[in-house]
């Protein structure tokens, strides 16, 4: 074996049980897998979309529907619980599209692609979609 042979470092597989609990991930890998959670919660929330919007524009009778099931419930579902698949919606299509923003961004302006542009990005996405989030939770809520 040749010297250089001798220095290349050696990779290893990763522990799941030991290297797993101490990973630190950066605010990218955060916006990255929350990016696709996001897109995942509202695929399989589609269902509910358009029963939400079949109900709310049909008759004024159905809209009544659509505004008791938040209040008092629909079937053996409580309100709240029916506020909160909406409340996962609503983080879903907020946080999706700042992510997608964001990604859009770095697509259009590849100079500006760099480390600390990915870690700052990152971290406003995070608190933008999560500040919405919380900001129309308190109307979903009925706190203003």
């Amino acid at each position: 074996m040749t010297e250089l042979a001798k220095k290349r470092p050696e990779f290893r597989n990763i522990n799941a049980f030991k290297d797993l609990t101490t990973y630190r991930m950066t605010p990218a890998a955060w916006v990255s897998i929350l990016h696709r959670a996001s897109g995942a919660v509202m695929f399989l929330l589609l269902p509910f979309v358009l029963w939400m919007f079949d109900t709310s524009v049909s008759s004024e009778i159905s809209f009544g529907t659509f505004k008791a099931a938040f209040n008092a419930g629909l079937g053996f579902l409580p309100g709240w619980f029916i506020k909160l698949v909406a409340l996962a919606l609503i983080w879903g299509y907020l946080h999706h599209m700042i992510a997608g923003m964001r990604h859009l961004w770095m697509d259009v302006s590849h100079e500006a692609v760099n480390k600390q542009f990915g870690k700052t990005s990152a971290v406003v996405t995070l608190t933008i979609s999560i500040a919405l989030t919380l900001v129309l939770a308190a109307k979903l809520f009925g706190l203003y």
